[in-house]
């Protein structure tokens, strides 16, 4: 039987043997999803990112990417220019994660419509 609370140290004896520990360390940033739905547009440059999430920092955003980076799941791109000009994009693996996002958009959803009616 699984348990249900787990120590940091079990989640990183797991990453790498476990999917689900896997990918829960992967995408454990606050903002690490939303940041891949956007970016599955395409290449953005971090101002543009920073522009859609009005809440997010500077320093958080630059963290978030710099993680998503060094995890694979991102592309920083550095053009050679006046000024300079970065883009980010999903890596090939990153890509396909757009059906869990897909299912975490719909399940979202409902749960909205739930809430709803639970509201009524």
């Amino acid at each position: 039987m699984k348990r249900l609370f787990e120590t940091d140290s079990t989640m990183e004896d797991r990453f790498g043997k476990c999917p689900y520990a896997t990918a829960q360390s992967l995408i454990s940033g606050k903002w690490a999803v939303l940041i891949m739905h956007y970016l599955e547009d395409g290449p953005i440059r971090f101002n543009d990112l920073l522009r859609l999430m009005p809440k997010m920092t500077h320093a958080t955003l630059s963290v978030q990417l710099k993680t998503l980076v060094e995890n694979g799941l991102v592309e920083r791109k550095q053009y050679e220019s006046i000024p300079p000009k970065v883009e980010y994009s999903l890596t090939e693996i990153g890509k396909k994660f757009h059906p869990v996002i897909e299912a975490m958009h719909n399940w979202g959803q409902e749960y909205i419509e739930f809430m709803k009616k639970d509201n009524e």
